[in-house]
């Protein structure tokens, strides 16, 4: 049965997973990555533009398919060798805030401290949330189906 996730990332990390066609989550890690299967679909969320700069983003940011079931390690520094997944990015997604879409996304129960939800930088989300999400990213989802 095909699931749907959000990871979260700096815009600028993103950028480089579309950019090279991976998914990377919580600092490289491989459990999150795990429980993603073949044909499942991940968007990524950016609160920031970048990592360790202020600047905030507050928007979704990308939104692909997983390839395979491959699960694997690439070497980004001697000291930095953190796992990765096969994706299909979308390249027509666009930029979607979230400020919209609170009071929609049944992944966010506390609308108050919605920022909440995104703290261990990776979750499983509804159909509904999905389908909304990729909406406002200007997607027709009857487009890319399996």
């Amino acid at each position: 049965m095909q699931k749907y996730w959000i990871g979260v990332a700096s815009h600028a990390h993103v950028t480089l997973g579309a950019a090279g066609g991976f998914a990377q989550l919580c600092h490289g890690k491989a459990a999150p990555l795990r429980r993603m299967k073949k044909g499942d679909w991940i968007i990524y969320y950016s609160s920031k533009k970048e990592l360790g700069k202020p600047e905030p983003e507050q928007a979704f940011t990308a939104i692909g398919q997983l390839l395979d079931d491959e699960v694997y390690q690439f070497e980004m520094a001697p000291d930095f060798i953190p796992f990765r997944r096969n994706v299909r990015f979308l390249p027509h997604a666009q930029l979607a805030s979230i400020f919209p879409l609170i009071e929609l996304l049944h992944c966010i129960p506390d609308k108050q401290h919605w920022g909440y939800t995104f703290r261990f930088g990776h979750l499983e989300i509804d159909q509904h949330d999905f389908l909304l999400i990729a909406e406002a990213m200007a997607l027709n989802m009857q487009n890319y189906s399996k």
